[in-house]
C-alpha cells in the first residue's frame, strides 16, 4: 500500500464473495481489475482510453477475449510499472454453472497471466483449499502456504473467540458458565467446521 501511495507499483484487489452475484461474476473481476488499475498506471489509462474510443465510446461492450487482451498486452510491456493482483477468497466463485463455469474462467485467467512470465505482475490468491484450485494453481505456484496446517491458527482462533465473548455487549448478561460453554465448545471445533467457515483465507498461493 506504502508503494501504489509513492506511485512506483500499481495493485488491483478483488473479493469474491458469495452473498452477491456482482462478486461472483468473471466478467465483474475483469472489469474491476481493469478500472482500478486505469487510475493507477499510465500504460493502462492509455490502452482502456484507446478500448472505449474503438467500442463507440463505451455504447459497444467489449467482448471477454477482448478484455483480457488488453490486459496482457499492458501487463507484458517492459515499461510497466509492477503490478500487484490479489483475489481474494477464490472458493466463493461458483463452479456448478456455465460452460464453463465462472470459476473456471477466473483459474484459467490466472493460469494465463502466470504463463505470461512478466517479471512485473505478481499475483497472490487465497481460498479455501478446493481441489479444483488446488490441482490448478498448485503447480504454478511459487509460496503456498497453508493456514490450516500451522499449529498457531487454533491458538489464534481461541484466543480471538475469548475476546468476543467476554466483551460482546450483548453476552454481558450471561453467567460466567454460559460464555465458558461457548468459548469451549467454539474452541474445539477450531481446527474443523468452525474454522472452515469463519477463515476465507484460509489457502494462501503467491503466483
Amino acid at each position: 500500500m506504502a508503494l501504489r501511495k509513492a506511485k512506483s507499483v500499481s495493485m488491483a484487489y478483488f473479493y469474491c464473495d458469495s452473498r452477491d452475484k456482482d462478486k461472483q461474476s468473471y466478467r465483474s473481476l475483469l472489469l474491476s481489475i481493469l478500472f482500478q488499475l486505469y487510475g493507477q498506471s499510465k500504460h493502462f489509462f492509455k490502452a482502456l482510453s484507446t478500448l472505449f474510443l474503438e467500442h463507440e465510446g463505451g455504447a459497444e461492450k467489449p467482448s471477454d477475449a477482448i478484455v483480457v487482451q488488453c490486459l496482457k498486452e499492458v501487463l507484458s510491456r517492459p515499461a510497466q510499472d509492477p503490478v500487484y493482483l490479489i483475489v481474494d477468497a477464490l472458493d466463493e466463485f461458483p463452479k456448478n454453472s456455465g460452460m464453463p463455469s465462472s470459476r473456471e474462467q477466473v483459474l484459467k485467467l490466472i493460469k494465463d497471466l502466470v504463463d505470461m512470465s512478466s517479471p512485473n505482475l505478481h499475483i497472490c490468491v487465497t481460498s479455501l483449499p478446493d481441489i479444483d484450485i488446488r490441482a490448478t494453481l498448485e503447480p504454478l505456484t511459487s509460496l503456498r502456504i497453508s493456514l490450516h496446517e500451522q499449529s498457531e491458527q487454533t491458538g489464534d482462533i481461541i484466543s480471538y473467540v475469548n475476546s468476543v465473548v467476554l466483551s460482546d455487549a450483548n453476552m454481558r448478561t450471561w453467567s460466567m458458565g454460559d460464555k465458558r460453554s461457548v468459548i469451549d465448545t467454539l474452541s474445539e471445533g477450531a481446527d474443523g467446521m468452525y474454522e472452515r467457515r469463519t477463515l476465507r483465507s484460509a489457502y494462501v498461493l503467491i503466483l
